[in-house]
């Protein structure tokens, strides 16, 4: 199940790179929102990585990350969540799948699910150093797998569906 799809890499240089990442960060204004209505739902789901994962992967590294910086910031600010001391490690953890998915789909420019698994499990195992290094622990890394699974499937067969059949533009 591989697609190719019409893939771009924005500069910091072109309006559309601002405008996307802005269109990102409004994606996860909202999408957080949903997903808390379920208990633990942003825990579970980790709504902002697919959004992230999907802009990278379609937009290129760079607005990925430049979403990636500022979501968790502009959710804080307006929402207070996530908590101030939990924000380092979220913004650490969204700058890498963006780094990661976005130089993924620059070198395969491609998109399928095994691909998508290993963005997603080479994300988790450079976040864990990441962590390792913020806040001397994992934690929240293992839950990544243990309570957030459903989240990395969302990630993995949501941001396919999405990247190959809603942004084929």
């Amino acid at each position: 199940m591989e697609a190719t799809v019409r893939l771009y890499t924005l500069n910091y240089n072109e309006v559309k790179t601002y405008m996307w990442a802005a269109i990102f960060v409004a994606c996860n204004l909202v999408l957080p929102q949903v997903f808390h209505l379920i208990p633990q739902g942003g825990i579970i789901f980790s709504p902002l990585s697919l959004v992230i994962l999907v802009g990278a992967y379609k937009f290129g590294w760079k607005t990925g990350l430049l979403a990636a910086v500022l979501s968790p910031l502009v959710n804080h600010l307006l929402t207070g969540m996530p908590m101030w001391s939990v924000l380092p490690v979220m913004t650490m953890k969204l700058a890498v799948l963006a780094i990661v998915a976005g130089l993924a789909a620059q070198h395969f420019k491609t998109v399928s699910l095994p691909l998508l698994i290993g963005v997603v499990l080479v994300c988790k195992a450079i976040e864990a150093l990441g962590e390792l290094i913020l806040t001397g622990g994992i934690a929240a890394t293992i839950a990544d797998f243990t309570i957030g699974w459903p989240g990395l499937l969302l990630q993995v067969i949501g941001g396919y569906l999405i990247i190959r059949y809603l942004l084929k533009q």
